[in-house]
């Protein structure tokens, strides 16, 4: 067998990914600022237009997932959604210079943004899994989830940069519309440059086809594996309590830190995902998914309660942030690996379309059980995702069986060249 110190498919992918959350998270951080910016004359309901925003953003767009997944799998094409997916993404950037129009933009952007991430993510990851031998998923996942975060880091970084020449010294935040709509017209550009390492990728035989009718996917959820259909239950009770990352950026701010602050606090967010999340791919191709998952979500538990506890002013926030990236690097691969290992053959991209779904669906009344929430007092989300997170811990260490990859054996390299 042959072997790259990094497989071409997951270099060009990551390469995406990376360019991507550039984009991404040159305007993710500002959103919150940005409604409250706004819907300054009202802002008691900044915390639910939050909720709205993201819960109907990511809950309307989930079907597209599961659908692009099925789509992928039927025909056998990977690459193809996935540049559609992530080309739409970029598009959808271009509208949030329509907001001043009404608020409502801002939700359709997100829409969209949402649908193209829908169209993409299980078609790249299917590609990726196929790609690659079963026993190194886990490191491959880890490695395009660290490449992912690197452009996160670099994002936020170019934002902070941004954020102190249009800062408001005064209030903390940026209020000169003009100032955010330079920001998201910037960030259009490094979404453009990760499509084109799309078109660089070749289909992996396994996905092309050789030549023969491929078995028809399953998208009747009653026929898959009971350990499947268990995880899918945790991830759903599991999102129920992990409300969208605006909200912990508002904290931040209710906590009386200035929007630059809580710019670098993201920071700290994505440098240690990106730092961890290859490491712990790699330990769970050696001790098992569940494992690193469940001490993941546990963690996330911590640090909700943390931030729903937190005093006013308190510098533990930088700490709360950093282990949020560590639960961030424990969960957010492995999650797609675990399901790549588990599905079957013929019907992967579909189950990871499932799985992208299921979060979707739960991420609407998450997002605005959160946002009531805020509504009520500010550390109730968190205490909220804090109980969940028991829930969950309980329901996973029942209901789910990890079972070894077929014909897994110790990886001798990181990444083997498929056929």
């Amino acid at each position: 067998m042959k072997s790259t110190p990094i497989h071409r498919t997951v270099l060009l992918t990551g390469l995406t990914s990376f360019f991507t959350d550039v984009s991404s998270e040159m305007i993710y951080p500002l959103l919150q600022a940005f409604i409250g910016t706004i819907l300054a004359a009202r802002g008691a309901f900044i915390g639910p237009a939050l909720g709205i925003i993201e819960g109907v953003a990511e809950s309307t767009a989930s079907l597209v997932k599961v659908f692009s997944g099925y789509y992928s799998d039927r025909f056998r094409k990977r690459k193809g959604p996935a540049i559609a997916g992530y080309g739409l993404s970029t598009v959808a950037k271009g509208l949030l210079l329509l907001a001043s129009v009404s608020w409502l933009f801002v939700l359709i952007s997100r829409f969209a943004d949402r649908v193209g991430k829908g169209v993409r993510g299980a078609p790249r990851d299917a590609l990726i899994a196929d790609s690659v031998a079963p026993e190194v998923r886990g490191s491959a996942f880890g490695l395009q989830r660290a490449m992912d975060f690197a452009g996160a880091t670099l994002g936020v970084l170019i934002l902070y940069l941004l954020s102190l020449r249009f800062i408001d010294h005064a209030t903390g935040t940026i209020k000169n519309i003009g100032g955010f709509y330079r920001v998201f017209a910037a960030s259009i550009v490094p979404a453009a440059l990760g499509v084109v390492f799309l078109f660089f990728i070749k289909e992996p035989q396994s996905a092309a086809g050789a030549g023969k009718t491929p078995p028809r996917p399953n998208l009747d959820l009653r026929r898959y594996d009971g350990n499947l259909k268990g995880f899918f239950l945790v991830q759903a009770l599991f999102t129920l309590g992990n409300s969208s990352n605006q909200f912990l950026l508002l904290r931040s701010m209710n906590l009386g830190f200035a929007l630059p602050t809580v710019v670098l606090m993201y920071l700290v967010y994505n440098l240690s995902s990106t730092v961890f999340s290859q490491g712990f791919g790699s330990l769970a191709d050696r001790i098992g998914f569940k494992k690193v998952l469940m001490a993941g979500y546990a963690l996330y538990g911590i640090v909700y309660a943390a931030f729903g506890l937190a005093p006013h002013g308190s510098p533990l926030l930088w700490g709360l942030w950093l282990l949020y990236g560590v639960y961030a690097a424990m969960t957010e691969g492995m999650e797609k690996a675990f399901v790549a290992r588990i599905a079957p053959g013929e019907s992967r991209a579909t189950a990871l379309g499932f799985s992208y779904t299921i979060v979707g669906i739960g991420l609407l009344p998450a997002s605005v059980i959160a946002g009531l929430l805020f509504s009520v007092h500010p550390a109730a989300p968190f205490l909220f995702g804090a109980a969940t997170t028991l829930l969950t811990l309980a329901v996973f260490a029942i209901a789910v069986h990890e079972k070894k990859a077929p014909g897994a054996k110790t990886p001798r390299t990181p990444f083997p060249a498929s056929a």
